[in-house]
């Protein structure tokens, strides 16, 4: 199974429901799940594979609607972007520190969080997860989330790091080439980490296919290479090889450029009048010349991803449907200037 995503995960679990079923243990202490093959799956193995190896985290207790964050607002940030391209991604970083900081100082301190930048944050941050092994760190986070959610308690730098999510994307298609790269080898993959957590029940539910040894996890490291075959599928990675009868590959959607658009006549038309990337109004549509005099939006998601890296799940394709939705009852036919 290629990747740890929640989309790797409920894959994982699709399988392992075709081949057995989980049952409550209401006597156990920890009240946990238990999975049981069926007859004639004992062989069932699946294997997590992903380029670190780490579990993501179940989702976390916080107040809805979210609160106001206290330094960084899509204000301040503006005005960053106003300031140029130039230094613009580590302007923000600074001000999303100060922000950790002032929400939750120990966790600020036991980051050293006053010695990172745009490019270490990453490390520091996933640096304990890496040391441990991922399925002990799945059970400690599991008991964790579970017992704040009892008690009402948000972890103030989870809360925080959510909210900043949001309010840092804008500045994404503002930044320089190499400061973009900076951003999606860094801070891109701590956001996703934070706002992606899934649901508790499905880390039980891994954890119950662990202790029946069905489960494995595999970090496939920086390079890999991967062969399909007619019977099998190899993986060559630093750490050897692996052979799999079955690869589902849940790695989710990857951006794409202009040069992917699977409308011929469209994507010549748009590549002659710009570069790879969408030339989109705030409503979706495409900032050319209207074609039989219809004007034409853009809303899938793997087009957006360079202007919105974070836009994914069910609340972002309503927002985004909306906005089109309402664009075509207001102006159905509208000519744009190039």
């Amino acid at each position: 199974m290629l990747g740890t995503s929640l989309s790797g995960i409920d894959a994982a679990l699709a399988v392992a429901v075709q081949h057995g079923h989980f049952e409550e243990q209401p006597d156990h202490p920890e009240h946990s799940l238990r999975f049981r093959l069926n007859a004639g799956s004992e062989g069932l193995r699946i294997t997590l594979m992903s380029r670190n190896g780490l579990l993501p985290e179940a989702d976390f207790y916080c107040p809805i609607p979210h609160e106001p964050l206290r330094v960084v607002s899509e204000a301040r940030l503006d005005r960053e972007i106003e300031a140029g391209a130039e230094g613009l991604l580590d302007r923000a970083f600074d001000l999303m520190v100060q922000e950790l900081q002032r929400q939750d100082p120990a966790w600020s301190a036991r980051l050293r969080l006053d010695q990172q930048n745009a490019d270490t944050f990453a490390g520091a941050y996933f640096a304990e997860r890496a040391r441990r092994n991922p399925f002990h760190w799945a059970r400690h986070n599991l008991e964790e989330v579970e017992r704040n959610k009892r008690a009402r308690h948000t972890v103030p730098w989870r809360y925080a790091l959510l909210r900043l999510h949001e309010v840092m994307e804008p500045i994404a298609p503002h930044l320089t080439e190499a400061d973009r790269q900076r951003f999606d080898a860094g801070l891109r993959k701590v956001f996703v980490d934070n706002y992606a957590a899934v649901p508790p029940e499905s880390i039980r539910r891994l954890l119950a296919l662990r202790a029946a040894g069905v489960l494995d996890l595999r970090a496939l490291g920086p390079d890999y290479r991967m062969e399909v075959g007619e019977e099998h599928t190899r993986l060559y990675t630093d750490q050897g090889e692996y052979r799999f009868a079955v690869v589902i590959n849940a790695r989710g959607q990857k951006p794409k450029d202009l040069t992917e658009l699977p409308l011929p006549g469209l994507r010549r038309q748009l590549l002659d009048h710009g570069g790879p990337l969408p030339p989109l109004a705030e409503d979706y549509s495409l900032r050319v010349p209207a074609i039989g005099g219809h004007r034409i939006a853009l809303a899938a998601l793997p087009f957006l991803m360079h202007h919105r890296p974070f836009v994914q799940g069910i609340e972002a394709c309503a927002k985004i449907g909306a906005a089109v939705g309402r664009s075509m009852i207001e102006t159905p036919l509208v000519q744009h200037p190039l």
